[in-house]
């Protein structure tokens, strides 16, 4: 069975499926903080290693990331239409999909990484760096098949799933990071083989589940359909950019960064990873918004999608605000916890108290992009990613780099290039939901 979200209350099914995958990914984000306090425990260098892998191995799952996205929209507009054999059609191909772009994302990965490394120009980490991120390289497929697997289990909408395993891991995480980075002292690549291991337990884990649900596979009745294809690299086209251009955003402000050291590069691992943990609500109701207007657009209700949306806005804005008051009250506190730099401590402050404020446009872009995949209407999502991730980053901070400013200038200018990505979005965004009616 699957939870029909075309009937009930909107607000009852938001929360329903939006609390579990907060916790879910709440968890997943401890699990990278995780990382990132043991790498702080080796030293600065290997901080800065991890903070530059991140977003290497994130380009690299971009692509896979955003075609389980669309693989969401596409299961649940069929659940929606109460067609459950095209919703396992699809979901086969799919994983036959997913095996091929594994092997091709690795190999991809494993060739670009070390020109990708050696652009920066800092060789004090880059010895570490490939240390890290070659190990989690080679087990590809076992995030995307994680990434899958739960968009299928969403499309049900099966949030409990992927929490359950990630609070799991999380704490198993702990235990492998210790055990590798403490008693065998392998660094960084001790790091990187507690996620793989942890990650491959979260694939096994979630097949499981799905082959528990409406949606049991069953590999004989696999029959490949290039029109399904087609159809994932089409709804799939603009959200894998988009994740895309986030990871590749990342190491754009990291190219930026690094020439204010190595301290600064160390402090933008730990900002992000502080703000990471304060954006899972967000997340978690980008990912309702996605399954519910999924549903629905597929069962035509389309007068039950802009009610989605909106309240997903107004439960985001207070979060956001409660974030932002969080990090002007307790910045230091949550910094010290991943690093006991002076430099480091001040500059990932920094950063949190004058980004923080660009949470309000990130639950703007999170929720509308939910529901234009929702709607099945993606094309505009490659654009303005091209837009927040690239142009904008690399021609302000350009700008800004020649006036020789302190580095509050560049978590000024992100701000400002979240904001306006927001608001053409909300008028976008504003104008495919009048026309549903």
């Amino acid at each position: 069975m699957h939870t029909d979200l075309t009937t009930g209350s909107i607000k009852e099914h938001l929360l329903k499926l939006s609390v579990p995958a907060i916790v879910g990914y709440f968890f997943h984000t401890m699990f990278n903080v995780t990382d990132t306090y043991f790498a702080g425990i080796i030293s600065t260098e290997a901080l800065a290693a991890l903070s530059l892998s991140a977003s290497i191995f994130f380009m690299i799952l971009a692509i896979a990331i955003g075609m389980s996205e669309a693989l969401t929209s596409l299961v649940g507009n069929a659940l929606g239409a109460k067609d459950i054999q095209k919703a396992r059609h699809i979901a086969l191909n799919s994983l036959a999909f997913a095996f091929l772009l594994s092997l091709f994302l690795s190999l991809s990965g494993i060739l670009s990484v070390p020109f990708l490394i050696e652009a920066l120009g800092d060789p004090s980490y880059t010895a570490q760096t490939l240390e890290y991120i070659n190990i989690i390289l080679y087990a590809t497929l076992f995030f995307i098949g994680s990434f899958f697997f739960n968009a299928l289990l969403n499309a049900t909408g099966d949030m409990i799933s992927f929490r359950n395993i990630l609070i799991l891991t999380a704490f198993l995480n702990i235990a492998l990071d210790a055990l590798f980075v403490y008693h065998y002292n392998y660094g960084v690549g001790g790091i990187a083989m507690a996620t793989v291991i942890s990650e491959a337990i979260t694939m096994s884990y979630l097949l499981y589940k799905l082959q528990k649900s409406s949606l049991h596979l069953e590999l004989k009745e696999f029959v490949f359909d290039r029109e399904i294809l087609k159809e994932l690299l089409k709804q799939g086209f603009g959200p894998s950019m988009n994740m895309f251009m986030m990871a590749f955003g990342m190491y754009i402000i990291t190219y930026f960064v690094a020439p204010y050291g190595k301290e600064a590069v160390g402090a933008f691992g730990i900002g992000m990873r502080i703000e990471q943990i304060f954006l899972m609500p967000v997340v978690g109701l980008s990912i309702a918004t996605l399954a519910i207007v999924s549903q629905n657009n597929g069962a035509k209700m389309y007068e039950r999608i802009a009610p989605s949306t909106h309240l997903a806005l107004l439960y985001g804005f207070i979060l956001s605000a409660l974030g932002v008051l969080s990090f002007f009250i307790f910045g230091d506190f949550f910094a010290s916890l991943l690093t006991n730099d002076a430099k480091v401590i001040e500059q990932a402050v920094l950063y949190l108290r004058i980004c923080g404020f660009a949470f309000f446009g990130f639950v703007m872009i999170f929720i509308y992009i939910s529901m234009l995949q929702g709607i099945a209407k993606p094309a505009v999502i490659f654009p303005i990613s091209i837009y927040r991730q690239v142009l904008a980053p690399v021609a302000l901070f350009g700008f800004l780099s020649t006036l020789d400013l302190e580095i509050y200038s560049l978590w000024l200018g992100l701000d400002a290039i979240i904001f306006s990505s927001a608001a053409f979005l909300w008028w976008y965004s504003s104008k495919k939901l009048a026309a549903l009616h």
